[in-house]
């Protein structure tokens, strides 16, 4: 019988019950993908991170309880998480190599900044299914990435959303980013991927790296406070950097143990 260490950690929040929670496990060497696959099946979480450490910092790997995905900022950020509070890493700033290139995660005090490359989202006049999906008509729809971008006038239309996930899940797109602007921050969002088992994700780390970029040119400013207003909430301090950005976040640790198969 093989047994790992597990760490349940809620990112982007200093509380329990709230934020984005992550399974982290760091390894020694990697798994086979279909017993990683399993592991996020039976977490039965949004993601669950493999890590392993290298010569030059670590690997990392994410897994949705359905597939294995390209990015994912919660779970590395909770990944870092483990890596400073619990296994006692004594540099200033993480690199993890991973599917979507380098990725570095650094901390101030109890932030945490996941610095990211950054994706410029194409505006697009319209998308099959999606106002069906949506149960509603946002005023602008982009594809960002391997993402849908959609637009709203205000703060209420994204918080009454009530999409049918059956039909979302027939959008050709990893998820459906829906955003607006805020009167107490300055963008609020939801994050919606029945197509990767996640009908909505409460803090989506990747989807900044598409939010980012909008707001900045919409908004005129390099540096914004966001929040994910997913039943669980979380706030993201943001920043556009010449290519890339920093999503900030704080994390804290809900349950570590082991797993056993």
């Amino acid at each position: 019988m093989n047994s790992l260490k597990i760490y349940h950690v809620n990112a982007f929040s200093a509380n329990p019950f709230s934020g984005n929670p992550a399974a982290v496990i760091p390894l020694d060497f990697w798994l086979s993908d279909a017993i990683m696959q399993q592991i996020a099946a039976q977490n039965n979480l949004s993601e669950t991170a493999f890590f392993v450490k290298t010569s030059e910092g670590f690997h990392i790997r994410w897994f949705t309880p359905n597939v294995e995905v390209n990015l994912c900022g919660h779970a590395t950020l909770a990944s870092a998480y483990v890596i400073f509070e619990i296994l006692g890493f004594q540099g200033e700033t993480l690199v993890f190599e991973s599917k979507s290139g380098q990725l570095s995660v650094s901390r101030t005090n109890e932030d945490f900044y996941l610095n990211f490359p950054a994706v410029i989202s194409e505006e697009v006049k319209s998308l099959e299914g999606i106002e069906q999906a949506m149960n509603a008509t946002p005023f602008q729809i982009f594809r960002a990435g391997d993402d849908v971008l959609i637009i709203f006038e205000n703060e209420t239309q994204v918080s009454s959303l009530n999409p049918d996930f059956g039909l979302l899940s027939k959008i050709d797109a990893r998820g459906i980013i829906a955003s607006s602007r805020s009167d107490k921050y300055d963008f609020i969002c939801r994050f919606f991927g029945p197509k990767v088992g996640v009908n909505e994700d409460p803090v989506t780390g990747s989807a900044f790296t598409k939010l980012i970029p909008y707001w900045s040119a919409i908004l005129g400013k390099v540096e914004m406070n966001a929040c994910q207003i997913s039943k669980r909430r979380g706030e993201v301090s943001c920043e556009l950097l010449n290519g890339r950005v920093l999503i900030g976040g704080k994390a804290n640790l809900y349950l570590q143990g082991e797993i056993s198969f």
